[in-house]
């Protein structure tokens, strides 16, 4: 059956409408992107143009809430000159090391327990007490004994960064393991799945999203372990500086470290979406 110009000619402006659509959609989403940004870089000159002009005009004492201008100074100053403990970015990698250590001995033992216990139920209801017990404690202020116990050096901000990610990564990949979707469990062994198999392609895949969702809460509660380590007792790091800093009184120092800290940390959420979105490509585009 031959078609005729006039009735292809409503698909062709079909064709024509939707891509005009299309156009216009993606006009909007830059436009909205541009608008974004720009209220960003609004929100923060007027937060830091109000907070500098603030300490200049001795509305807020600078002594105590020292002022932009004198922070990034520091900054410089610390980057050209040193700080008291030597090089800024020796500093960094230092607690950096600190974190990154923490973080996958963390993440690799709360994935593994939160897997283990997920699928066994009676290791769960023997450990859930004593989870629970344990995670109720504030864990800060095990840096204390981790300092007596394990010195100075690198090993008790480790242990205080595992532990801050531990129970983090632990109840999400508990609860993804949970979540599981009990068909495709079904189907899986109704087809001679061993549970290893089910376990390794059905439950962990399921519980992934989970999982890495938690990656970002957890390297930020890394941080702040190795920090806080350092805070109470080491011989280099962020935390040192902000101490020393603290003791000479010097809020321009301590703020400076908490940007350097913030700096550290978005790099690190950075590189955590990557990985995120390189393992879930099977997984829909957000709205």
């Amino acid at each position: 059956m031959s078609t005729t110009p006039q009735q292809m000619m409503p698909s062709g402006i079909d064709a024509a409408s939707l891509a005009q659509v299309e156009r216009v959609a993606q006009k909007r989403i830059r436009q909205r992107q541009v608008l974004v940004i720009a209220l960003r870089i609004a929100v923060l000159v007027i937060v830091l143009g109000g907070w500098e002009l603030s300490a200049r005009l001795k509305w807020i004492d600078p002594f105590f809430f020292s002022m932009p201008s004198a922070i990034f100074d520091q900054i410089v100053d610390w980057f050209v000159n040193g700080t008291s403990q030597g090089p800024l970015l020796t500093q960094v990698w230092v607690t950096l090391e600190e974190t990154g250590l923490g973080f996958i001995i963390g993440s690799v033992a709360g994935v593994f327990c939160g897997i283990l216990l997920g699928r066994n139920k009676l290791l769960s209801d023997v450990f859930s007490l004593y989870i629970k017990i344990a995670n109720s404690i504030p864990r800060v202020v095990l840096g204390s004994v981790f300092v007596i116990a394990l010195g100075l050096g690198m090993a008790s901000k480790v242990a205080l960064a595992v532990v801050m990610v531990f129970f983090v990564v632990f109840a999400n990949a508990f609860q993804g393991v949970r979540e599981a979707d009990r068909y495709m469990i079904a189907n899986a062994q109704i087809l001679g799945a061993s549970r290893r198999q089910v376990t390794t392609s059905v439950v962990i895949p399921s519980a992934l999203s989970w999982i890495l969702a938690s990656l970002h809460v957890s390297f930020g509660f890394a941080l702040v372990g190795a920090v806080v380590g350092e805070f109470l007792g080491s011989k280099q790091g962020i935390g040192l500086l902000i101490s020393t800093a603290q003791g000479a009184f010097n809020a321009s120092g301590v703020f400076a470290a908490m940007i350097v800290l913030a700096v550290v940390a978005l790099a690190a959420d950075y590189l955590l979406t990557a990985v995120e979105q390189r393992l879930l490509k099977w997984r829909p585009a957000a709205v």
